[in-house]
């Protein structure tokens, strides 16, 4: 079942119109399979202990190793998601896509702020069915900045988790 689930077509775009082959991204990102659902994993634990450690304890931090990581991504696939990794010489960042739905963008720490974040953003707009749309933690003022950079609005919705953490629904706006 994971592994259909798996394969997948993969298209880079971007949110200028310019294709993968006019901006050098061809084949920089794959859809994540068997073989590869491991690294996009380790960039999904060491990317969300990075976000999570000013709001989460140590203990729930190491809670969130890549076999964990790997357990959910894989359950997110199954449940129709597409996942996609963007590698650079080595493995940077993932996304998954699932309808109009946009989550797990995650970019290893040490990549973030050279672009990749953003390219992975516009490939995974352009794979959306309807208008794309994700949800933020209100903590989390660098994705929120992120997100809102590239033409997303916060649409008013939020789903509280805790008295003071929520997460908030945004969705694009300009392409």
């Amino acid at each position: 079942m994971i592994e259909e689930s798996f394969r997948r077509n993969c298209l880079t775009c971007r949110t200028d119109g310019q294709s993968a082959e006019e901006t050098g991204w061809a084949d920089m990102i794959e859809t994540v399979t068997s073989d590869t659902i491991m690294q996009a994993a380790e960039i999904h634990s060491e990317s969300w202990k990075e976000s999570h450690k000013a709001i989460c304890s140590p203990a729930f931090l190491e809670r969130h190793t890549p076999e964990y990581q790997r357990a959910h991504l894989e359950e997110r696939v199954a449940k129709g998601a597409r996942l996609y990794m963007l590698s650079v010489e080595k493995p940077v960042g993932i996304v998954s896509v699932h309808g109009s739905l946009i989550e797990n963008l995650y970019i290893l720490p040490g990549e973030q702020n050279k672009g990749y974040g953003t390219q992975l953003l516009a490939f995974a707009v352009q794979r959306c069915v309807g208008t794309p749309v994700c949800w933020v933690l209100n903590t989390n003022d660098g994705a929120r900045r992120f997100y809102e950079s590239n033409g997303f609005q916060w649409t008013g919705n939020r789903v509280d988790r805790t008295e003071t953490l929520y997460e908030l629904e945004y969705r694009l706006c300009r392409i």
